[in-house]
């Protein structure tokens, strides 16, 4: 006969057991990924060949990803990316150099104010990251979107420290286009200008607005004059993107970016000639607009095309033949 006590006592055994099993499998399961991982946490692409870095430079901690080995290339984010909008040629590049893919100061998981979301300051900024911080000179830098100005800033402010440049689908605020003329280009530049109304309009629905705004921008989009409404990036990649964006301190960094354009266009006016050879990519058709507006301030522009059958997102519409045509010009 089974006594109370005894019943007892198997109820406590069995208690005790269970919250011993539960401890091991907390214990053995794999901790969570740091916010900054999590698109890359489990892409075995990634962890053969990539780290994600950080180091403080000026009261910002930025954020950097880098791996690979061979000569430097930097590469620059624009809006609304990351470092992550390079993924699709990182791994290709890694195989012949050193690449470091930047968050911006004030956006993707770099934390903190920059003093400036003008490019000549945010140049400064990954400047001092990769000459001071990480003993890194006579780099390729290659940017897009805003990131594009950002390089040719850091060509013109750093020349020594400049091997070469790749200028990828911004026309360059400057002498050819002044900041009024500028907004007029789309809807969005106008828009995002603005002093805290895009951050009030947007609000908590960032992901939304995001995944709306990519595919006006692509192939075939309205932005070029057609009606795709198709998007080259997925449902993961918007999300990383999201993650980001969505701290209310990154969105608003993400439109001081379009805030500086007065200020652009003087610092563009002002600074030294880009002399460093230059390759310079666009979407498909765009090549002669943007090109008239870079010529007038880099003298040395060796390589350029218009990407086929990609918009502005060179990297995500057109991999292959952004690889060929950096490859080229890198080992050239």
């Amino acid at each position: 006969m089974i006594t109370a006590s005894r019943l007892v006592s198997r109820s406590v055994a069995a208690l005790a057991l269970s919250l011993l099993l539960t401890i091991g499998s907390v214990a053995c399961a794999a901790p969570p990924a740091e916010p900054y991982a999590a698109a890359t946490q489990n892409d075995p692409a990634f962890q053969s060949a990539f780290r994600h870095e950080f180091a403080d430079v000026d009261g910002v901690r930025m954020h950097y990803v880098t791996g690979g080995s061979g000569s430097p290339v930097v590469l620059i984010h624009g809006w609304p990316q990351t470092w992550y909008g390079w993924w699709p040629v990182m791994p290709e590049l890694a195989k012949q150099h050193t690449v470091y893919a930047i968050d911006l100061p004030g956006l993707g998981d770099s934390t903190g104010s920059p003093s400036g979301y003008d490019k000549a300051t945010l140049a400064r900024y990954v400047h001092t990251l990769m000459a001071s911080r990480l003993n890194v000179r006579n780099a390729a830098v290659v940017g897009h979107d805003f990131g594009a100005a950002v390089a040719f800033q850091y060509a013109s402010q750093f020349p020594g420290d400049t091997a070469r440049l790749g200028y990828f689908d911004l026309p360059l605020p400057g002498p050819a286009i002044n900041a009024a003329a500028y907004r007029t280009l789309s809807w969005h530049i106008a828009f995002h200008s603005q002093r805290r109304v895009p951050e009030a309009v947007v609000g908590d629905d960032v992901r939304e607005y995001l995944a709306l705004f990519y595919p006006q921008v692509s192939f075939g989009g309205t932005a070029f004059g057609g009606t795709s409404e198709r998007s080259p990036f997925t449902d993961a990649e918007v999300n990383e993107y999201a993650r980001t964006y969505s701290r209310p301190t990154v969105l608003s960094g993400g439109f001081e970016l379009y805030r500086a354009l007065d200020k652009d266009v003087r610092d563009t006016v002002a600074a030294a000639p880009v002399k460093v050879p230059t390759l310079l990519l666009t979407a498909q058709g765009q090549l002669d607009a943007i090109r008239a507006t870079v010529a007038p301030r880099v003298t040395d522009i060796v390589q350029a095309a218009d990407v086929p059958h990609a918009g502005h997102w060179l990297a995500e519409e057109n991999p292959q033949f952004v690889v060929g045509q950096l490859a080229r010009f890198l080992n050239g």
